[in-house]
């Protein structure tokens, strides 16, 4: 069975962490450097995952593994060194082996970034697999563990 956005319930599929921006984020102009922005995307994805009481280790350690396959960054204004920004991440879309997260990046109200990530999934062999019922489960499921202190990866 495949889950579509449709059966993705919203009150459960959004989580938010704050990220204080680092000066090694920042380049010459000390602007937050546009690459920066797929390492908050996945800071966000990372936990998102905790929050659900799972890491990317964990399955990894199953032989089932999530690479980045897609990504798309919309930059809206910049952001510079200890800026706390807050990274809102969702997961918009759950297929048979793949999945797709949307993420929108702030400043207070002010809008720094957007952008979503497809990760397809896989085995420890490089091929195709379909994402496995416990793993559909933790994903389609709400928020059950705190926020953790750390920044994530």
């Amino acid at each position: 069975m495949s889950a579509t956005f449709a059966e993705i319930d919203p009150r459960k599929s959004t989580s938010a962490m704050d990220l204080r921006v680092r000066f090694c984020e920042t380049d010459l102009m000390g602007i937050v450097h546009h690459g920066s922005y797929l390492v908050y995307f996945e800071a966000g994805r990372v936990e998102w995952l905790r929050r659900r009481g799972v890491t990317y280790a964990d399955w990894a350690s199953r032989g089932v593994h999530l690479p980045v396959v897609e990504a798309h960054v919309s930059y809206k204004s910049p952001s510079r060194f200890d800026d706390l920004l807050v990274v809102e991440t969702t997961l918009a879309e759950l297929r048979a082996v793949s999945m797709k997260f949307t993420y929108a990046i702030r400043r207070g109200a002010t809008a720094i970034a957007e952008g979503w990530t497809r990760l397809g999934c896989i085995d420890g062999a490089h091929k195709l697999l379909r994402i496995p019922e416990p793993m559909r489960d933790v994903l389609l499921a709400a928020e059950t563990a705190a926020p953790t202190a750390d920044r994530g990866p």
